[in-house]
């Protein structure tokens, strides 16, 4: 093995003495629920969601108690009822691929909920239990099943067959919850949840109690064999052979306390996983992500600011100098306290990599390159690196903050969007009533938007000084249409959150969606002008950007169907936005699983065909921070989807990239001409331009915990996909400085970075399982 040279950063493979910096403090584990708390406000908010692209009458909320006849008392087995709540109304199951038209809340008010078989989560489908008193959801002795919660079944005799494609199981949230298969013999398989899921889903607030102990003990908390994304967060697992069992391309994880595990995680596969403040207590194996040495499964893992106690092991691993594939089983660790393990990493042997006792500052195996150094293999720690700017820092270490479910705030302090006028049918110009209900306000008010599509012709102004919360019905959709959202020339944004950059003041939204209405080549769904004065005090949550491919947006595959048999221009009526995000210079703010999404394949019509939806960029992030980007996409964008330009203090963690399916036909250059004020790439040295990933421009303090950035198509056809060059470059560092980059992962692009008009890390060079994969790079 070889250490870098010269550079930003500095590894070297001899092991360095302690660090002297204070011990990490774990992570807070939740608390148990309490005997008896205030009505949580989900079971008495005023319900008016219409499914308007649906059928009328269809019912959005369910309470499984008063709507569906369920017991919850702890003894009758309430299988049945709570999979008869989940599945009427004709909903998306077994053999349907996807729909938007049929969402549900299922709600669980306080009580034990046996069961007998899985809980089938259909599509569209959230999962919610009291916030103040979890519900319990508790396996009968006799339970058969993988899973007391099945996101995905297996068909019976289906040959490995599942309900839904793993890669689209979108939209999925399960939170506050108790899962307890305690009572299952410890020796049967089974476990808490089986997430087999990818983009916009969460898992929040749930603990898993398994049985502790024993010599032949089969329990897990979580099973994931598969899927193409998504995020967690809050999440305790007690007892059980393994807490997570972990398999998917790309996912972040946040504050998982694990109890008394045999093995805390195991890491079956992945193209990478990002975890952060992770308290692994009085386990025997903290991470396994070790594999046969000739055929390594796990792409690469981070995980930040976690803590060891009582764990003999933290991570077990097969990496070695001549491990395959060359870069699997990468792994990058930043400020991890190993103060309570004998060894912080082993070989699949057995043998001490890293000796623990220790508070590790950052540590890296793969291989790395520092900017102006040749590329080399390491596994050691890291020094001389810069330091993370306290801007970015909370109470253990990367700020963090979970989204606000106001479990604390009553019911009547929910101002409905209805009541104030407007009509969310998906026809009525609700600009006017969405103003004036935002307007109108009090700072101790949230403002409540039943399920519906809310019609926006004109910029909606949220006052930063007004402090403002929005919280959506089951991701409820605000659609920009009109003549105002028409001229790509002079884009205006439908969402302007702060009327000017720097405007100070609070906002949170979650559980919405952003959209178009037909063709708005002038639509910037949301400009980001707000500062808050303190950390987190300006976000979004679970509010996803959504361009075309479903019903009620006229962008779908009966008008924009793929047309890859012929070389054609862009169609004008399947332009659908101009840009998603816009994250302005003297603005701040933190944004956490928010999926901005130009929709690749059609939802809801019967073909759900591939179709071709024009949207020019992601996001375009010009801010001098702090921003927090947790478990992030931006995908399908014609010009790039992510920018970070003239900005500072960024952090992200995981983010994800697809480059548009349809690219080189047409390429990135049209439909959308490059604008100056945008700071769009304008590609003329380009042969066959396609779309960037990520663009890091006249940018410093670049602080970036994982990426995918994937390219799988040349004109819908994946030929380049075995020969890993569907383009030359994805991603794009030009005059920069401080850009500290891990655990990055990019798909058939033949140039892994290109820096300063240079290709410096070659995909050919850095073969993964799937990926190509480095540990870090690191330009001064």
């Amino acid at each position: 093995m070889v250490a870098l040279g010269a550079g930003a950063l500095l590894l070297y493979l001899s092991y360095l003495s302690a660090s002297n910096a204070a011990p990490l403090a774990a992570p807070v584990a939740q608390a148990e629920s309490p005997a008896a708390a205030s009505e949580f406000w989900m079971a008495s908010v005023k319900r008016q969601g219409v499914s308007v692209f649906g059928k009328p009458d269809y019912k959005i909320f369910r309470n499984v108690k008063t709507d569906c006849g369920v017991a919850g008392d702890g003894s009758t087995d309430d299988t049945k009822k709570l999979n008869d709540c989940v599945s009427q109304g004709d909903r998306c199951g077994e053999g349907c691929d996807s729909s938007t038209t049929t969402p549900a809340i299922i709600y669980f008010p306080p009580g034990t909920y046996v069961v007998s078989a899985p809980i089938v989560q259909y599509y569209y489908t959230q999962f919610i239990g009291d916030a103040n008193n979890l519900p319990v959801l508790k396996a009968s002795a006799s339970f058969k099943g993988m899973a007391i919660v099945d996101a995905d079944p297996y068909i019976d005799g289906g040959n490995g067959a599942n309900w839904f494609t793993n890669q689209n199981n979108f939209y999925r949230q399960v939170r506050n919850f108790v899962l307890d298969v305690t009572d299952v013999p410890a020796g049967t398989a089974t476990a808490g949840i089986h997430w087999q899921v990818g983009q916009a889903t969460s898992l929040q607030n749930i603990r898993f109690e398994m049985t502790k102990g024993g010599d032949n003990n089969q329990q897990q908390g979580i099973f994931m064999d598969n899927g193409s994304g998504g995020f967690m967060t809050d999440l305790t697992f007690n007892g059980g052979k393994i807490g997570a069992f972990l398999g998917n391309q790309q996912f972040t994880t946040r504050n998982l306390t694990f109890n008394g595990c045999e093995t805390a995680i195991y890491m079956n596969w992945n193209w990478l996983w990002a975890f952060k403040s992770v308290s692994i207590n009085d386990c025997k194996l903290g991470l396994d992500m070790a594999n046969a040495p000739d055929n390594q499964t796990v792409g690469s893992v981070i995980m930040m600011d976690s803590k060891f106690t009582n764990t003999e092991i933290g991570f077990n691993t097969s990496f070695s100098e001549d491990s395959i594939p060359t870069t699997g089983g990468t792994l990058v660790l930043h400020n991890v306290d190993f103060g309570g393990s004998k060894v912080a990493i082993q070989d699949y042997t057995g043998k001490e990599i890293l000796p623990g006792g220790k508070l590790v500052g950052a540590w890296a195996q793969g291989n790395a390159l520092a900017a102006g150094a040749q590329q080399g293999r390491v596994q050691g720690d890291i020094s001389n690196a810069p330091p993370v700017p306290t801007t970015l820092q909370g109470d253990n270490g990367f700020f963090e903050r979970a989204k606000p479910q106001y479990e604390n705030v009553d019911a009547s302090k929910f101002v409905s969007l209805k009541d104030a006028g407007a009509k969310g049918d998906g026809k009525t110009d609700d600009t006017k009533a969405i103003q004036d209900a935002i307007d109108k306000l009090s700072e101790d008010q949230i403002l409540w938007v039943p399920y519906g599509a809310y019609l926006v012709t004109d910029t909606i102004t949220i006052p930063a000084e007004k402090n403002v919360k929005i919280t959506g019905e089951i991701w409820t959709m605000f659609m920009a249409t009109g003549d105002k959202f028409s001229n790509m020339d002079k884009p205006i944004p439908a969402f302007q959150v702060g009327k000017q950059s720097g405007d100070k003041g609070k906002f949170e939204m979650s559980d919405c969606i952003i959209t178009t209405k037909g063709a708005a080549p002038g639509a910037i769904l949301m400009e980001w002008n707000i500062a808050a004065e303190n950390a987190g005090d300006a976000g979004l949550w679970d509010t996803h950007f959504r361009i075309g491919g479903f019903a009620g947006t006229e962008l779908q595959s009966d008008t924009c169907s793929k047309n890859s048999n012929s070389t054609h221009d862009a169609d004008p009526k399947c332009i659908g936005s101009f840009m998603q995000l816009h994250v302005t210079k003297s603005s701040n703010g933190y944004f956490e699983n928010v999926w901005l999404w130009t929709a690749d394949h059609e939802l809801d019509l019967k073909d759900h065909n591939q179709i071709d939806i024009y949207n020019g960029r992601g996001m375009l992030v010009e801010s001098q921070g702090p921003v927090w980007l947790w478990g992030t996409a931006s995908e399908h964008s014609q010009l790039s989807q992510y920018q970070f330009q003239g900005a500072k203090d960024i952090f992200y963690s995981a983010i994800q990239t697809e480059t548009p399916y349809y690219q080189p036909n047409p390429d990135a250059k049209q439909p959308f001409k490059a604008n100056q004020q945008y700071f769009d790439p304008d590609f003329s040295q380009t042969q066959s331009p396609s779309a960037w990933a990520v663009r890091v421009i006249e940018s410093s303090s670049i602080w970036a915990y994982g990426s995918g950035t994937y390219s799988f198509f040349q004109n819908y056809n994946q030929d380049c996909v075995n020969t890993n060059d569907c383009q030359s470059d994805i991603i794009q560092i030009d005059s920069s400085s401080n850009v500290n980059m891990f655990g990055i992962s990019t798909k058939a692009s033949v140039n892994m970075l290109t820096v300063d008009g240079q290709g410096v890390a070659k995909d050919a060079d850095n073969r993964s399982n799937f990926c190509a994969t480095l540990s870090i790079f690191a330009q001064a």
